[in-house]
């Protein structure tokens, strides 16, 4: 059983991410093949398995990282393509951009950020659930 805040934020933390992952594939979903086991964006009721990108976010304790605690982002391009690395870098550094703003909006008052942790980014911040 899960604490009602917590799948309250994870929740609205998919709509964000959800929300990035449609911005990304109107700029970018064309610019490669997807892969061929992949269904176009949009034909699954979750985008984050259709379409050229997938996002997603997963709870990291921390333990031994620069940042702490919080969650650790993933973003994939689901393609056989050979993509160079100033696009992926272009890319990634974009939907870090959009998280980074979109949390602002869907968690007012609440101090969240997106920074890198080591080799991947991280959301950090207040992730307190309120009273238990």
């Amino acid at each position: 059983m899960q604490h009602q805040s917590l799948v309250a934020f994870e929740n609205k933390l998919r709509e964000v991410l959800g929300d990035v992952d449609h911005l990304l594939e109107e700029k970018y979903g064309g610019s490669y093949d997807l892969h061929p086991a992949r269904a176009e964006h949009g034909e699954t009721g979750n985008p984050a398995q259709d379409g050229l990108f997938q996002i997603g976010a997963a709870f990291s304790a921390g333990y031994g990282s620069e940042q702490g605690r919080g969650y650790v982002l993933e973003l994939r391009m689901v393609t056989l393509a050979a993509v160079p690395d100033a696009v992926c870098d272009r890319i990634e550094g974009e939907a870090v951009v959009l998280i980074a703003e979109r949390l602002h909006a869907a968690f007012p008052g609440r101090e969240l950020d997106v920074e890198r942790d080591g080799p991947v980014y991280k959301i950090i911040g207040d992730l307190s659930l309120g009273p238990l």
